[in-house]
């Protein structure tokens, strides 16, 4: 049970967040704004205030809030641009392996997809955060709620099932290609 104190510090901490928000919320959408496009931009702004609530003892009192608000929007834009920049990589060694291996992307996209999808959930999910995250096996656990070593050993099953289920469906169109449309 908690309490009064403790509703009192939770109304103190929600009046402080409250005042930081609208100081400052024109200014940090602004700043977003000219570095991002508006969807993005909006994102942004969502996620410094979401980490300026978790991290509230740590926000500056004053004028300084605006200035740490800025510093964790860029750091917000950065893992942004980073993210994307992984995923530009991940397409474009998809791509290139398509080519490598005499496939069209948007088959070989098709085939991952289709064989990403067959797998579970859960290594779906554990996939996702390796890859399309960047994120490593320690921040994964941390994510999960478990330990490094079951998610070393956990991506290890996923890598494994999800090449089999590649080579599963390249074994199947080897064995029975389409053919090739008519050219006149």
């Amino acid at each position: 049970m908690r309490s009064s104190g403790a509703v009192s510090d939770d109304a103190g901490r929600i009046e402080r967040f409250r005042a930081i928000y609208d100081a400052n919320y024109a200014a940090i959408l602004g700043y977003a704004l000219r570095r991002a496009p508006h969807d993005d931009a909006l994102d942004v702004v969502a996620e410094s205030f979401l980490v300026a609530w978790r991290r509230l003892d740590d926000v500056p009192v004053g004028d300084d809030a605006r200035l740490w608000l800025y510093a964790t929007a860029r750091r917000v834009l950065s893992n942004r641009a980073r993210s994307q920049r992984r995923r530009e990589r991940l397409a474009a060694r998809l791509r290139d392996r398509s080519r490598e291996q005499g496939r069209e992307p948007e088959l070989e996209r098709g085939r991952v997809a289709s064989a990403f999808g067959r797998l579970s959930v859960v290594e779906r999910e554990l996939l996702a955060l390796v890859a399309w995250e960047g994120l490593s096996t320690t921040e994964v656990a941390r994510v999960l709620g478990c330990s490094t070593n079951a998610v070393r050993i956990r991506l290890y099953r996923a890598r494994r099932n999800l090449a089999r289920e590649l080579e599963a469906r390249s074994d199947d169109l080897d064995a029975n290609p389409r053919p090739l449309p008519h050219v006149s």
